[in-house]
């Protein structure tokens, strides 16, 4: 069952820092995805719940985030995704960014986790030093 939109979703995000990786919490990705799109900001989603590995978890971004095919599949490259070519387009509105369902598994554990949310840390500071919000909220599974 789907929450039903909050009457004013520009309202959603206006207690998050702008640049944060975050428990997605009370929030629903939709609820997210409306917020980005009254903010003219871009919606990055991902369904991570069938993801056992890393290489699952990087595969799975990068579909469904349509990253470009010579994306290397590391945490590097997953970097560079989120931030070199983009920053190179010209300007950007700001990010939202929802991770859902991110696995639990013992080839996904808890230092494999830090490492992936410790991406979007980074991503988030590079896009702080350039005055553009990147939000990104994450579920584990």
């Amino acid at each position: 069952m789907q929450t039903p939109p909050r009457k004013d979703q520009d309202s959603l995000l206006r207690g998050v820092r702008p640049n944060i990786v975050q428990s997605i919490r009370a929030f629903s990705a939709h609820e997210l995805q409306e917020s980005a799109r009254n903010l003219g900001h871009h919606f990055l989603y991902a369904n991570l719940a069938h993801a056992q590995t890393r290489q699952d978890i990087l595969e799975l971004i990068a579909l469904q985030f349509t990253f470009p095919a010579h994306f290397g599949k590391n945490f590097d490259a997953l970097y560079d995704c989120l931030t070199d070519p983009l920053h190179k387009c010209g300007p950007q509105p700001g990010f939202v960014v929802v991770l859902e369902q991110i696995p639990v598994t013992p080839k996904f554990d808890k230092e494999v986790r830090e490492q992936l949310l410790d991406v979007f840390r980074e991503a988030a500071d590079y896009w702080a030093d350039r005055k553009i919000a990147f939000r990104c909220f994450y579920s584990f599974l």
